[in-house]
């Protein structure tokens, strides 16, 4: 196991919470590498989902089937978590696929390691709770966006806000999802921000 990937990713632990070498020494034996290629699932929807995972390298979509259709809700880069939370939190079948727009290494670990250690460790209930928290303001944010904001209203926001790496990296097909509209929407908004 790569030393330096171990510590960035208790670097980015530490986001959440400091971890001394004890707390983390609780969890790194359990941490294991996992390489996904271009079009490779992560996740699955419909099978029950054990593991949360850290990117190391590479990008990821986040998206439900609704009716035959794809619905993209977020995106995962480098140094992020990723995982079906709620499907390891209940037990219950995912209901989201997360895909590997391009190749991707990650480490992951399961999710009922996790669980076990908030009884062994303070800093890791804590954790616990920060992240539950953290996924919370993320899917309330994510929601209050696409029922009070008009498509161009999102565009804007995401080209101004802290979510550049979306417009740098992502193919505008899956922008356009994400933002629920077709690209040849996506494509009009651009040319009237452009023309303003």
């Amino acid at each position: 196991m790569d030393e330096k990937e171990l510590l960035k990713f208790r670097t980015a632990l530490t986001r959440f919470v400091p971890l001394n070498d004890e707390d983390w020494g609780l969890l790194s034996p359990f941490v294991t590498y996992r390489n996904l290629a271009k079009g490779e699932h992560w996740i699955t929807e419909g099978k029950k989902e054990q593991y949360l995972g850290f990117i190391l390298e590479g990008n990821m979509r986040h998206y439900y089937i609704r009716n035959g259709e794809e619905k993209t809700t977020y995106f995962y880069f480098e140094n992020h978590l990723t995982g079906s939370y709620f499907s390891a939190l209940n037990g219950a079948a995912s209901l989201v696929t997360i895909e590997a727009l391009t190749d991707c290494r990650l480490l992951s670990f399961p999710y009922d390691v996790l669980v076990s250690l908030y009884d062994e460790s303070h800093a890791w209930e804590r954790f616990g709770r920060i992240l539950a928290e953290y996924l919370a303001m993320g899917l309330e944010e994510r929601m209050s966006e696409l029922l009070m904001l008009s498509p161009e209203e999102r565009y804007v926001k995401l080209i101004e806000g802290n979510k550049k790496k979306i417009i740098e990296r992502i193919p505008q097909h899956y922008i356009a999802n994400y933002l629920g509209i077709t690209p040849v929407s996506l494509s009009r908004i651009r040319k009237r921000l452009t023309s303003k």
